[in-house]
């Protein structure tokens, strides 16, 4: 039974390690490429000029006809222009808040030049704000635009290509709205007033006058279009690309590729809910407002010459009476995921599940905890470094009860050792008989031989949710602990094969073995030294290298989760002491580093 509780440890370990390889390693270096070759490229010229595409997409079906998008029926092929040069043509009104800069469009009226000020492209101070919209006419567009359909007898209705003139206004600010006006040629003004608030939601109300002499209806609609695939999107704990929460169907997360082999993916219509395209830890949302009738999501993708993804929707007419005027408001979701102010949204517009535009997995019961207790410990300490040890000392205590009944059983079992040893040497040639007399032995002695196992089952999940916290989150983003450590949700980026840094040479990724993963390795290795040695030789060997294996397994994972995984070590390794000590059993810690010296020197014949 013995042997059968190792090997039990032994194959959960493996499928952890399996696992984490797949899932937490190579996903973070498919990140962190993607994040250095954006960087490289932000620059780079991108198609030539003149370069065609597809349609920008048929809207869906009303209820009463088929709805055309509005707009050029090509899209235009990306420039060789400067975000700069591409920004100062035509009429813009600036944005300028607290959170964002950038500017409207005229032309349309689109949101395509936002830059959100409070985050950097890297740690650096010095380097240049995220840059979220961009015009259509770069490798890197993406927009948001609100417009109108209706009739052909309408007139020109608000699509991507209305000239739209500034009618008050000169800046968009916190504390100051602007008014756009349009009038077409069949009687119809539009006055459309853009508000934004002190963080990334954009309100815009629509009033549409209507001088045409008869009853009209019109059709809001609202989409928002990206250029080009983001490469490195395919990471498995982290959905990136279309996503919505609407009608029967709830959250739906639609990757690229997925898109881009369905075409068209097209949910039941809706009364409330939201939809767009998120990256990790940014995104553009669309909010329609309903009134108590519907509108029909979704998702889109384009091939026409230059490929674009497209997330939108088209409401139910709102009626217009002859001489008379309806206002239509909807809202835009523009800037980073911070959780605090997703929600904050969620509950003050009453917008169903919006906390689900940042990804929290499958394990939303436990990451979305983690998260809250990791961030009220960060108001307190001011640093989330001291955060994430905080957190793990509550975790321990809650944890606490279970853990002291896991290594009191352990305690109990080596109690038992020598009994079990005359067990093996006196049925040594009947295994059968052995495993009788070893499990009538745990029964009076009412010891269980899997209770150790599950301090490290229950760390499982706790890990999994803190990496998840620490992977997804913008809160961590950046986010400094002390010393090197200048970002808690990238890897340690010292190495000990450059000394850390005195060596003037870099080393290849799969060599940056920082310290902090030594010093959760070193830990490991004294955790597993609290216990004797497995009788079996291979699984000896097994445990014996299993600090090393996971010290290299590491190296590759968040700093934050690293000095977690190292702090919940020295944790146990105390907890695990005063147990043992408690039941007046030996720590066997000293013995084997001693008996590690002390074989190494037997085997060796010229000492």
């Amino acid at each position: 039974m013995e042997q059968q509780r190792n090997f039990l440890i032994t194959i959960v370990l493996s499928v952890v390690i399996l696992a984490g390889w797949q899932y937490f390693y190579m996903g973070p270096k498919i990140e962190a490429e993607r994040a250095r070759v954006e960087a490289q490229q932000s620059t780079t010229p991108a198609a030539t000029p003149g370069q065609t595409g597809g349609a920008q997409g048929n809207m869906p079906a009303s209820s009463s006809e088929t709805a055309v998008a509005p707009g050029s029926t090509e899209v235009p092929g990306a420039t060789q222009q400067t975000r700069e040069q591409a920004v100062s043509t035509g009429g813009r009104v600036p944005i300028d808040t607290p959170s964002l800069a950038g500017s409207i469009n005229l032309t349309g009226a689109r949101l395509d030049d936002l830059r959100l000020k409070n985050y950097r492209v890297s740690v650096d101070k010095s380097s240049p704000a995220v840059e979220l919209l961009n015009p259509a006419s770069l490798e890197k567009g993406w927009f948001a635009e609100l417009g109108f359909v209706g009739g052909s007898d309408l007139g020109e209705l608000p699509n991507g290509t209305t000239q739209w003139q500034l009618a008050e206004g000169e800046t968009l600010t916190v504390n100051q709205p602007v008014t756009l006006r349009y009038t077409n040629d069949a009687g119809l003004t539009f006055e459309r007033r853009i508000a934004v608030d002190e963080n990334y939601m954009f309100t815009v109300a629509d009033t549409i006058r209507n001088e045409t002499g008869r009853s009209v209806a019109l059709q809001p609609y609202g989409r928002t279009t990206r250029f080009n695939k983001p490469q490195g999107t395919s990471v498995y704990v982290l959905h990136e690309g279309l996503i919505g929460v609407t009608g029967e169907d709830g959250l739906m997360e639609v990757d690229y590729d997925d898109l881009e082999d369905d075409g068209n993916l097209t949910p039941g219509r809706s009364s409330d809910g939201w939809l767009g395209i998120t990256d990790k830890y940014w995104a553009v949302a669309l909010i329609p407002e309903t009134n108590d009738g519907s509108f029909q999501p979704r998702y889109a993708y384009f091939s026409n010459g230059r490929p674009s993804y497209q997330a939108d929707y088209l409401s139910d007419a709102v009626a217009v009476p002859a001489g008379g005027e309806t206002t239509v408001t909807n809202r835009v979701f523009a800037g980073a995921k911070v959780s605090q102010q997703i929600d904050g949204y969620e509950e003050e517009y009453e917008i169903r599940q919006f906390d689900l535009l940042i990804d929290w997995g499958w394990f939303y019961f436990i990451t979305r905890p983690m998260f809250w207790l990791i961030d009220s410990l960060f108001k307190l300490f001011g640093n989330f470094g001291l955060a994430i040890l905080g957190a793990t000392v509550v975790v321990k205590l809650i944890f606490f009860p279970l853990a002291n009944m896991s290594y009191a059983s352990m305690a109990r079992m080596k109690k038992l050792q020598p009994k079990m040893l005359e067990i093996r040497e006196k049925h040594k040639d009947d295994k059968m008989k052995q495993q009788q007399a070893t499990m009538e032995l745990y029964k009076t002695e009412k010891v269980n031989p899997a209770a150790g196992c599950l301090p490290m089952l229950v760390q499982i999940p706790v890990f999994f949710a803190l990496y998840k916290v620490l992977y997804v989150t913008i809160e961590m983003r950046h986010a400094p602990f002390f010393g090197w450590i200048q970002d808690l949700s990238a890897p340690d980026p010292t190495s000990l094969f450059n000394l850390f840094g005195l060596l003037p040479y870099e080393v290849p990724t799969f060599l940056l073995i920082g310290i902090w993963p030594l010093i959760m390795g070193v830990t490991m290795f004294l955790q597993m030294q609290m216990n004797p040695a497995p009788p079996d030789p291979t699984q000896a060997m097994i445990f014996k290298w299993m600090p090393i294996v996971f010290t290299f397994m590491m190296a590759g994972f968040p700093a934050g989760l690293v000095i977690y995984w190292a702090w919940n070590n020295t944790l146990s390794i105390l907890q695990q002491g005063a147990i043992m000590k408690r039941q007046g059993v030996k720590i066997e810690l000293w013995d084997n580093l001693k008996g590690l010296f002390t074989r190494k020197k037997s085997e060796n014949p010229a000492e």
